[in-house]
């Protein structure tokens, strides 16, 4: 999680600490020019953030649903450390709720379109599966750099057409194509 310094409720900001290599999809979209991310590092930032969100959704007594995981939400600093942040959409999910059920009624859906889970947009039903869903829509931008609308789709039926090498990031000239592939299909 990213270090949060401070609010201003007045102008509803909040201040975290200086992350010097912006978000996650400004490195994934190369913006500003950077160079693209190598394999490794793509690889040991889905485990940073597979790992902050399974904290976040085994936080006691009361799991913490993130409900807007997308790349412009994971912050790197200058070593390419990966942080989770804008948790302002985070909800607690009551402990009577997280002992019984999985899910938990929202009223209101407050989330970026392509990273809602398809069972949480038709029936509002929210948990800790619609952060799993967020975040495999998320490795698969990191894999291949394309936005996320209709990703899933478009990477299943690549790998289902024997075709998942296109799909991956040009930008990056030593892919592993099987563990890329596994690493895809768990994403998917």
């Amino acid at each position: 999680m990213v270090l949060l310094l401070g609010a201003c409720p007045e102008y509803g900001c909040l201040v975290y600490e200086y992350m010097a290599n912006g978000s996650l999809e400004d490195r994934i979209f190369r913006r500003g020019n950077t160079p693209s991310l190598f394999w490794q590092l793509r690889l040991r930032i889905a485990t940073e953030i597979a790992t902050g969100m399974l904290f976040l959704d085994q936080t006691k007594p009361e799991p913490l649903v993130h409900r807007d995981l997308k790349p412009a939400n994971i912050l790197l600093d200058h070593n390419y450390v990966s942080k989770i942040s804008d948790v302002g959409l985070a909800r607690l999910v009551p402990p009577f709720v997280a002992d019984d059920v999985t899910q938990y009624r929202m009223t209101s859906t407050a989330r970026t379109f392509c990273y809602i889970d398809p069972e949480y947009q038709q029936t509002g039903m929210l948990g800790i599966k619609s952060d799993v869903y967020s975040l495999g829509i998320m490795l698969l931008q990191l894999i291949t750099a394309k936005p996320a609308m209709g990703l899933a789709h478009q990477v299943g039926r690549s790998i289902e057409k024997g075709t998942f090498v296109e799909m991956l990031d040009p930008t990056v000239p030593d892919w592993p194509i099987k563990e890329a592939l596994c690493f895809a299909k768990i994403a998917v």
